[in-house]
């Protein structure tokens, strides 16, 4: 009796299941990497953003205001005051030894100039090698520079006679009102884990969806592979993605429920994009996957296209850099890479909670990575055929 369609797609499923059972590989590249990931990950960035980061001193002046600018410096949460040096040069030289990020110089005569209102200069200096670290401790000192010199105009300023309201609007004229949206803790494990992570999960998916597929060739069990569906392609290709297709989606989902449930990172859109955003994930990911190895039928080839796109995704998803800034060329070649569509989504429906007409675009992007198979399926037959596999 001639079997379903749906029984068809069982037997390559349970074909499939038996395979990944035998090659320990499935195991490791499917679940244990990816929880390893995600773990370490959320676990180096568990502070939200780097803290104690160390700094040093040349404190030419010494005296007790200049002291008290280096206390206030050593009280910032992302500073930490290390060191003290004797010259700007030795200071220098502790910085390309990768011992301090930064120091603040305070020439002698520093404070008597503050007194006096002859606008002494206090230099700082930090390393960008380290961007974030440069970033952060960039604005650490250019406060506290002018926190020293605001706290000396607001004692003259008592002195003569104004009150505090007067010294405030004159030493602010202006007060900046500052709220950061939807991440007021300037947590930098949201802004960076809500990609690094995913890219990594993808990339696993790239590579497991080729070499799936590679290995069928390479140990001439493509034939048997399709015979088990019943000698349609898309059927064997259905029945085989199955069961990676329901580790994907656990994996996803329990990074998602990691990172938004127990971390509590923030998701005002809900839990219906979250659940929608993981399922586009991986039908992409694997879509690509089979679109990749559909184009160049070679195990180490097509592992090597998918990991290479992985890998440049992270620069063209427009988190480290907006896509907005970039030339026209990158714009367009930026659009076939699925991680860019899932940061899309995920922070207009999840992290802003606009609703899903704003990122239809990148919805139907997602949906199309997905059908991509459809594209390749009958070259993907023919190789099952006739292809020679060459070691």
């Amino acid at each position: 009796m001639e079997r379903s369609v749906l029984g068809r797609i069982c037997d390559v499923a349970r074909r499939e299941c038996g395979i990944m059972g035998r090659n320990k590989m499935y195991l490791f590249c499917m679940v244990v990497f990816p929880i390893v990931v995600i773990v370490f990950f959320t676990s180096l960035m568990s502070n939200g953003q780097p803290t104690d980061m160390p700094v040093g001193v040349v404190d030419l002046d010494n005296t007790s205001t200049t002291r008290e600018l280096v206390r206030r410096l050593d009280a910032f949460q992302s500073t930490e005051v290390v060191a003290r040096y004797a010259s700007v040069s030795d200071a220098r030289r502790a910085i390309q030894r990768n011992e301090i990020y930064a120091f603040l110089y305070i020439p002698k005569g520093t404070t008597a100039g503050l007194l006096s209102m002859r606008q002494p200069k206090i230099s700082f200096y930090y390393s960008s090698a380290s961007y974030t670290a440069g970033a952060l401790l960039f604005r650490d000192l250019k406060t506290i520079c002018t926190l020293g010199s605001a706290s000396v105009g607001a004692s003259l300023l008592s002195a003569k006679g104004l009150t505090e309201a007067q010294v405030m609007s004159f030493l602010q004229p202006v007060v900046v009102d500052l709220h950061t949206v939807n991440n007021p803790m300037i947590n930098y494990s949201v802004y960076l884990n809500t990609m690094l992570i995913p890219g990594c999960l993808m990339l696993f998916i790239f590579l497991m969806t080729a070499y799936s597929l590679g290995t069928e060739l390479k140990f001439n069990s493509a034939k048997e592979w399709l015979a088990a569906s019943g000698d349609n392609i898309s059927v064997a290709i259905v029945g085989k993605m199955l069961p990676q297709t329901l580790v994907y989606l656990a994996i996803m989902y329990v990074y998602m429920f990691y990172v938004f449930g127990v971390l509590h990172f923030p998701h005002p859109g809900g839990t219906g994009y979250i659940i929608l955003l993981g399922l586009l994930t991986v039908l992409a990911s694997q879509g690509f996957g089979i679109f990749v190895f559909g184009l160049v039928p070679s195990l180490r080839m097509s592992m090597s296209i998918c990991c290479l796109w992985a890998v440049l995704s992270y620069s063209l998803s427009g988190t480290a850099f907006p896509l907005s800034a970039m030339d026209a060329e990158l714009k367009a070649i930026a659009l076939l890479f699925p991680l860019r569509h899932y940061y899309m989504i995920y922070q207009l429906n999840i992290f802003n909670g606009y609703p899903i007409s704003y990122s239809w675009f990148y919805v139907g992007a997602m949906l199309l990575f997905a059908a991509l198979p459809l594209l390749v399926a009958g070259r993907i037959k023919k190789n099952v055929v006739e292809y020679q596999y060459l070691p």
